[in-house]
Parts: structure tokens; C-alpha cells; sequence
């Protein structure tokens, strides 16, 4: 067997715009840290990263992107609200001509839809003799087109009757059709697939799909090392006082539906009505993208929204001087503020619905709240006001478990597995 460095190509939709891009490029570069070849395809590219490339011309991929589109939304009796709720990978822009592609060892599949690849190019991989990882970011891998099936078990036999579909659902609807498209890939695959959490494990072992495919479990990888426990001298984001505890509560998209935002409106409510000595020497901050001004109108606890981040300087700064990080997200694969926040010391309360199991054990390191009950999230609250637990303590358990070195060391070790490249004996 060969200790040459292993060929890896990840394939994202773009390199760092969303959850699942910042963490693949993430990861990406983890890898070469490393010693991987790894290198990403992309539909959309923000960077001027030389190892991110886009191998077709951008008429390709808008035709691509609206053709997959269009055929979802005359499916779903063109309603917008659901129009990205859904992918179908029935189109592609043709990466499997890619010479990257050719050349790879390993092909990582990430968040792939809107147009980027095809149900059918991951047919071509297998018989092009590619060794295939998919990283699952959400449900998708083994619904029929839905990212997150919420409250619907469909995929636990056959998708069909698809919620997201109107009026055009039925049993042999759309998700039907997809479904038993990738029934037909996924049969004798040899696909390693990825979830970043036990929870997503849990839906996919439960799904006809994937019940009998291999799983394993490896949660995305966070720059652990540039977190730290105390805030730099000479920065105070958003005029935050030493005087005063901070909460924090942070989305891309705070009024996202699925992230439970009047969960924790109304859990800080009752703490303001109830406990007036912690509303007075405590302060809410929001932060990400607020569609809806209203939507934190009625919140009577001490609070201000700072908008959407881009410097994450400022972000980690933020967290070194906040106490706590609240998610009141009825779903999550592995929410990405719990980490970052302990990371930082801040002592994570949340919903246990979702990957929050993976990063916070309840009463050692944060607070599990009972599941949609706002006076369960207040009292998680006010524990972790008045918890002992010390901010170094948090840090640790993060750069244990979810550290880039460590996260890129278990890749590597699979990769090695699949093919006898890229590690010695």
C-alpha cells in the first residue's frame, strides 16, 4: 500500500456562502493542513481560493439552476414559500468530466443540489470505480426531495403525499418519483454516508433508504483554536459592559420558522415578568439576518439586534463576553452557535430535538430543555445565569471533541480505509 498524499474532492454548491459550504471549505482546508490533496467544486464561488474551482461557465449553471427550479415549482402549483424547501438533483452543470474528478481517490459529496449535480452523476462516479463519502447536512440523502421532513414520517417507508407539493401531492407525486430514483443508486452503492450528528444517524437508520446503507458519524469541524475565553482589551463589540451579563441568540436567519425564535421570546418573558433582578442586570443580543422586524417586537427582556455578522473577530469577541447562548430551534443537525459559543465559555441552553444532544450534556456543560416548553427554557436560563462552570472547561470539551485537527484526523482515517492511500502503516 501507497503513503502517497490522498486525492479528495469535495463537491458543495458554493465555497462559503451557507452553513454546509463555510463548514466543507472548513474542512477542506483542515484536510490539506494535514497533508490531503483536497480540493472543492463548486456552483458558486466567493473566494479567490486556488483550490475552490467552478468548472463550467456561469450560462451553464443558470441553466442548470432554473431548469431544476422550474421544474419543482410547476410541481408544487408555483408557490414560492416552498420552493426552496425542496431539491430534486435532477439536473447538472457536468462535473464528472471534471479532471479533478478523474484524478480523485475519494469524492466528497456535500450539499450538492440547486442544480450543481445529479442523481445520475453520482451513478456515473460508481461506475467510474469512485470511492463516494457523503456528508449529510440535512435529511435530504433519504427523504424524496425535502431538506428537513419536520413532523412527517413518510421517509420511514416510501416518500409520497409530499407536504411540500400542494395541490400536486400524491402517492406517485414528485418525492415518489425521486425517491425511487435514488432507491436505485443507493442499492449496492458502496457510499459511505456521513451525518454530522447521532440525531440525523437516528432519522437515517429509520428511513427505507439508508436503514441498510453504511453510516458513520463525524460532526463538522470548528476552528476551535481562534475562540477564546476572554475578550480582547482593546475590542468591546456592540459598547458590551463588563457591568452586565449577556445572552446570546444567533441564526442565519433568526425568523426561520424552524429555529423556534417565539420559543425564546417568550422563555425570556417569563424570566423578565418573574425574576426583575436578572432582567436588570442582564441584556439579549440577536444577531443574523431578521426578515421580519416584528418578530422581537413583543420582547420585554432587555434586549438589542445587531444585524448579521460578517467579521468573525467581532463574532468571537461577542461570544468571550456573553455568559450564555440560547437555541430554541425545534430542528437541528448540529447547531453551529452551541459550539461556537462554548468554545468561547458561554454555557449553551437549549432544545434537545436535534444534534444539541451531541454537544451538550444536560447539567455538565449546558442546559436541555424539555422540548417546546418555554418555562423548561427559562428556568435553563436562569441555571445557566448562576452556573459554576468554569469558561476554560467549555473550551476543552469543544477542542476535544470538535477541534479541525481532530474532526480532519477521522476523515483521513476513512479515507485511508476506503482505498490504502494517505496514511503509513
Amino acid at each position: 500500500m501507497t503513503n502517497r498524499p490522498i486525492k479528495a474532492v469535495f463537491i458543495n454548491h458554493s465555497d462559503i456562502h451557507g452553513g454546509a459550504a463555510v463548514v466543507t471549505y472548513r474542512l477542506m482546508h483542515a484536510l490539506r493542513n494535514e497533508g490531503v490533496d483536497a480540493s472543492m467544486i463548486v456552483m458558486t464561488k466567493y473566494t479567490s481560493d486556488p483550490y475552490v474551482y467552478v468548472p463550467s461557465s456561469r450560462l451553464r449553471r443558470g441553466i442548470s439552476f432554473l431548469m431544476e427550479r422550474w421544474d419543482i415549482f410547476r410541481h408544487n402549483g408555483f408557490v414560492r414559500d416552498s420552493l426552496f424547501k425542496v431539491s430534486t438533483a435532477s439536473t447538472s452543470i457536468g462535473i464528472t468530466k471534471n479532471k479533478l474528478i478523474k484524478e480523485a481517490d475519494v469524492i466528497v459529496l456535500s450539499w450538492i443540489n440547486q442544480g450543481l449535480m445529479s442523481l445520475k452523476d453520482i451513478k456515473r462516479l460508481q461506475k467510474m470505480g469512485k470511492k463516494i463519502i457523503w456528508i449529510m447536512h440535512d435529511m435530504w440523502c433519504f427523504t424524496g426531495i425535502c431538506h428537513h421532513s419536520l413532523d412527517c414520517r413518510n421517509y420511514t417507508l416510501r416518500c409520497g403525499n409530499c407536504r411540500f407539493l400542494g395541490l400536486d401531492r400524491a402517492p406517485n407525486d414528485l418525492s415518489n418519483v425521486i425517491w425511487e430514483r435514488k432507491r436505485k443508486i443507493y442499492n449496492d452503492s458502496g457510499i459511505v454516508f456521513v451525518p454530522v450528528s447521532n440525531w440525523l444517524k437516528d432519522r437515517a437508520i429509520e428511513s427505507l433508504l439508508l436503514k441498510k446503507q453504511r453510516i458513520e458519524v463525524i460532526p463538522n469541524a470548528f476552528p476551535v483554536e481562534t475562540f477564546k475565553t476572554e475578550v480582547e482589551e482593546s475590542v468591546k463589540p456592540f459598547g458590551m459592559s463588563k457591568d452586565k451579563r449577556y445572552i446570546l441568540i444567533g441564526a442565519a436567519r433568526l425568523d426561520d420558522p424552524i429555529k423556534g425564535l417565539p420559543y425564546a421570546i417568550e422563555a425570556l418573558n417569563i424570566i423578565f415578568d418573574e425574576h426583575p433582578a436578572i432582567a436588570n442586570s442582564t441584556e439579549v443580543i440577536f444577531f443574523g439576518e431578521l426578515k421580519d422586524p416584528s418578530a422581537i417586537e413583543n420582547m420585554r427582556f432587555p434586549h438589542h439586534y445587531v444585524g448579521l455578522i460578517r467579521d468573525g473577530n467581532v463574532l468571537r469577541n461577542m461570544y468571550a463576553a456573553a455568559s450564555v447562548v440560547v437555541s430554541s430551534s425545534l430542528f437541528e443537525t448540529l447547531p453551529g452557535t452551541l459550539i461556537e459559543g462554548q468554545a468561547a465559555g458561554c454555557i449553551p441552553v437549549t432544545f434537545g430535538r436535534g444534534g444539541q444532544r451531541d454537544i451538550v450534556q444536560h447539567l455538565q456543560n449546558g442546559y436541555i430543555a424539555e422540548y417546546k416548553n418555554t418555562r423548561s427554557l427559562a428556568d435553563g436560563i436562569i441555571w445557566a445565569l448562576s452556573s459554576p462552570l468554569s469558561r476554560e472547561s467549555l473550551h476543552e470539551h469543544v477542542d476535544k471533541h470538535f477541534s479541525s485537527k481532530i474532526i480532519a484526523w477521522r476523515f483521513m482515517r476513512l479515507f485511508y480505509e476506503l482505498t490504502g492511500i494517505g496514511m503509513t502503516d
